[in-house]
């Protein structure tokens, strides 16, 4: 089994490196593969809802690593999404990135158990990880919790080395994940996915 997970932090290891780290050992102790992959810190465009990729399964900006992430999301079991607190959000070209990553694509990631990580010097990281919720509560992807808020704090990754409850949390988020993939695992050919039935979509203004 393998967890994608995504470094959202234009640093690539810096303090939501370190938080993602801590769930990923967890992870790989318990026998799963994990895959770190940073986004980078070049500009990422935001999704201009062409609905292209209804037809192609892929965004038509091909100038960036959002389609790559896209492929590696499918072939996962699992979904960690990491991110620095920015003004009480996530970053900026992360939100973008996943945009256009869900947008007219979530299917491939049905039923795929996901978690938001977020690290802050000091505050804002139960919103931040409200906002990253709704891209998995969306596309019928299990949430996967803690014993607290799935967050770190550190102004630099030897802070966030000291936030032992922090790292506690990362640790706890890795055991717990694991343990849902095998149970999933497990239930293979014995318990079906859901039954999805038709989407219908219901707008207010008439």
């Amino acid at each position: 089994m393998l967890v994608l997970m995504i470094n959202g932090s234009p640093h690539e290891k810096g303090c939501t490196y370190t938080a993602l780290s801590e769930v990923a050992g967890q992870l790989e102790s318990e026998g799963i593969e994990t895959n770190i992959f940073h986004i980078g810190s070049k500009q990422i465009r935001g999704c201009t809802g062409c609905g292209s990729c209804a037809k192609t399964g892929y965004c038509v900006f091909k100038d960036d690593l959002v389609n790559e992430c896209v492929d590696l999301a499918r072939a996962a079991d699992g979904l960690v999404v990491g991110s620095p607190v920015y003004y009480a959000g996530p970053e900026g070209s992360l939100c973008a990135f996943l945009d256009r990553m869900f947008f007219l694509k979530s299917e491939g990631y049905a039923h795929k158990p996901a978690a938001a990580v977020l690290n802050c010097r000091r505050g804002g990281a139960s919103a931040a990880l409200d906002r990253l919720n709704k891209y998995f509560t969306i596309s019928s992807m299990p949430v996967v919790s803690s014993q607290y808020w799935n967050a770190t704090h550190g102004l630099t990754p030897e802070e966030v080395r000291q936030d032992l409850e922090g790292l506690q949390t990362m640790r706890t988020l890795g055991r717990n994940m694991a343990w849902l993939l095998k149970c999933i695992d497990a239930a293979k050919g014995t318990v079906p996915y859901p039954q999805v039935e038709p989407r219908l979509r219901t707008n207010f203004i008439r």
